[in-house]
């Protein structure tokens, strides 16, 4: 057999794995190693196993991982996104969706200290629901807005993708970081907007909710100023050169300790709770990166992504149309295969392709981590969705039947950042980080 076709079986072998419910880490790691010691030798794949877990578990640029993660936990469980959500209630609640737009802007400041999609749909899903309820909001708008507002975390940065996209690419995490934050106040504007139209159209979806002074507004501004403390120290620091994003992990987790002990708002139940889930979290995306690496090396045996990415170059198709069909594949992949997965296991086939297309490499980092967000919250694997009805007790169809508008948001935000790569490159060019 050539090499593809042993690349090609393996695809298939590593989806049937999954389909059995092995874990994903695993799934790649078993396909890798019996592929490569297929194409290679046994004693080679021994010595690659061995080799590629060691050197992910003892890889610095990965320790960024659990102290992101840390960092998030710690905001999730101190009442951080209370606050948030009480000072944009506070501003916008006596408008129409007011209260669905208000979780909107709060998850989007809220990412700036929280790179998990799950911890922050889970925190608004606590937060949110009691209050948009007693306001008669309708449950399809309730689980649709807290599902994808969610998903705004990965974007503002810190991620947890953009890290591991930054890893396997060998880009720069900080410029990753700030490629992102223009694109995620973008997508909470469309947000909003849709919101607004939505419950323009249909006033029973999310009745107006009571206006509050100007003194509970300023008032309530203060439960901003923890995280925006918190986000120049980070970014400051990166963009300074103060500190690199490794390092930068460890002053935000710290800094955000910090300030909760500070202001006594995090338990000893809280904080071990913190800990416990960074820990599984941690050791999650730990095993998927050193089995999507094995993986790698055979898939890179195979000749696959030079195969494709010469395949593609000899289409004769505009740049933009592959671009389209590659989005394209990561939305049906993000709604059966768990989002890190599916960008470990694809990025090494895809990049190649996107460097001879002559796309920037930061640009598409942005948009893989858009894709990510569509497929949180769409059927069947839609994480978020699952987290919200799960902590909500919402029933699970009606909230895949809200997030349907918020998709097409996303959409069309992809569209906006494809036709102006700018919006994604702005940031990082006015800082002089380098984007190519």
């Amino acid at each position: 057999m050539s090499a593809e076709l042993v690349g090609v079986i393996g695809f298939l072998f590593m989806f049937f794995l999954m389909a059995v419910g092995l874990e994903i880490g695993f799934a790649m790691a078993i396909t890798g190693f019996f592929g490569f010691a297929y194409l290679s030798s046994f004693p080679a794949a021994c010595n690659l196993l061995a080799k590629d877990v060691y050197d992910v578990f003892t890889t610095y640029s990965l320790t960024v991982v659990p102290l992101f993660i840390f960092m998030g936990q710690i905001a999730a469980n101190s009442g951080i996104g209370q606050k948030l959500y009480d000072m944009s209630y506070k501003f916008i609640g006596h408008i129409p969706g007011g209260l669905a737009m208000a979780t909107s802007i709060a998850c989007t400041f809220f990412g700036a200290i929280c790179g998990s999609t799950t911890a922050t749909a889970a925190t608004f899903a606590s937060v949110s629901v009691p209050e948009m309820r007693r306001y008669n909001y309708n449950d399809k708008l309730i689980g649709g807005v807290i599902s994808a507002s969610g998903g705004i975390g990965i974007m503002i940065p810190p991620s947890v993708i953009f890290i591991v996209y930054g890893i396997f690419t060998q880009l720069s995490i900080g410029t990753l970081f700030m490629s992102g934050v223009l694109p995620g106040i973008v997508i909470c504007l469309l947000f909003v907007l849709a919101i607004y139209i939505w419950c323009k159209k249909d006033p029973t979806l999310g009745p107006k909710g009571g206006k509050s002074t100007w003194k509970e507004r300023i008032k309530s501004l203060q439960g901003g100023i923890e995280i925006i403390i918190i986000f120049i120290i980070l970014m400051g620091g990166i963009m300074k050169g103060f500190f690199t994003p490794t390092e930068g992990g460890a002053v935000g987790a710290f800094a955000t300790l910090l300030v909760v002990l500070i202001t006594r708002s995090i338990t000893w139940k809280a904080f071990y709770k913190s800990v416990l889930d960074t820990l599984i979290s941690s050791c999650m995306i730990m095993v998927i990166v050193a089995g999507a690496t094995i993986f790698g090396h055979f898939i890179a045996l195979s000749r696959i992504p030079f195969s494709v990415a010469s395949w593609v170059g000899g289409l004769g198709l505009h740049p933009i149309i592959i671009m389209a069909m590659i989005i394209f594949i990561y939305l049906i992949g993000g709604c059966v295969i768990d989002a890190l997965a599916l960008i470990v296991l694809t990025v090494p086939i895809f990049y190649p392709v996107i460097l001879k297309l002559g796309f920037n490499p930061v640009w598409f980092g942005v948009i893989i981590v858009l894709i990510t967000m569509m497929g949180v919250i769409t059927p069947p694997v839609g994480v978020n969705s699952y987290v919200v009805a799960g902590i909500s007790k919402i029933p699970l169809n009606t909230v895949f039947s809200g997030i349907w508008v918020f998709l097409g948001c996303l959409v069309v935000a992809s569209i906006l950042f494809i036709a102006f790569p700018e919006l994604c490159l702005f940031l990082p060019k006015l800082f002089g980080m380098a984007v190519q």
